[in-house]
């Protein structure tokens, strides 16, 4: 579908334009000096986002690739976008759907963030209230800012979430297997492995906080909790459940 861009303009064949050659190259040389000057300043690279998103959106339109002899515009972007097209298509849309934001803004927000704004721009159409979400892009750090657009999106709130690995022996795995199992047969079987996990090791700890008043020596003692799990399952309603939800 990305190909086609340059080939189709509102469901119509785009005719192909008469090329302004002295305008193309200058077009064409602004786009080549932002991509160097991004490559020598990396740590201020996404600062011209704007101004590159805006040159790559009239060359795509005046086809100025042609210049080139090159066959489309996806080549031209694959020639100098080599490590990822995605970003450029992302540039072009951040240009073609927040209008209503001056560009001095966009700048300060960044091109990652000024791309979720899109997203928002996009579904909200006319009703886009642009005010309100450049607020967001600039107060929010750009994880929270990026859930405060899923959540807008699907109407579902969200919660931080990352992924834990463990090294485990093929002769614990029984274990763990079984105990997750267990779990899962006392909370419910449409609880997630990661919330049984928790429900387990919650278990633990309340066992090893009852036996600390009792007997101080003692912590870390298994008989602590070897009845404690039994009503876990009245409270399970009421723990907070972690991010990851797959089963």
């Amino acid at each position: 579908m990305i190909g086609l861009t340059s080939l189709w303009i509102n469901g119509r064949t785009l005719v192909s334009p008469e090329i302004n050659r002295r305008r193309a190259l200058v077009v064409l040389g602004k786009i080549d000096e932002i991509l160097s000057w991004e490559q020598a300043k990396e740590h201020e690279r996404d600062e011209r986002f704007v101004e590159l998103g805006e040159y790559l959106c009239e060359v795509r339109a005046g086809q100025y690739w042609r210049l080139e002899n090159l066959k489309s515009f996806d080549e031209f972007l694959e020639k100098r976008f080599r490590e990822s097209r995605r970003k450029a298509y992302y540039l072009m849309a951040i240009h073609e759907n927040l209008t209503r934001i001056p560009k001095r803004q966009l700048r300060e927000v960044g091109w990652s963030k000024a791309t979720e704004l899109v997203k928002v721009a996009r579904r909200d159409g006319s009703e886009f209230d642009c005010a309100t979400w450049l607020h967001k892009a600039k107060e929010l750090p750009k994880e929270d800012f990026k859930r405060a657009v899923g959540s807008h999106l699907t109407g579902k709130e969200t919660e931080p979430w990352e992924i834990i690995y463990f090294k485990l022996y093929k002769s614990q795995l029984p274990v763990v297997e079984r105990a997750l199992e267990t779990a899962a047969i006392m909370l419910g079987s449409d609880k997630s492995r990661s919330y049984c996990l928790e429900m387990i090791c919650a278990d633990f700890l309340a066992g090893a906080a009852l036996e600390t008043r009792e007997s101080e020596p003692n912590i870390g003692s298994p008989t602590g909790n070897r009845n404690s799990f039994a009503g876990s399952d009245q409270t399970a309603s009421t723990e907070t459940v972690r991010g990851d939800s797959a089963k």
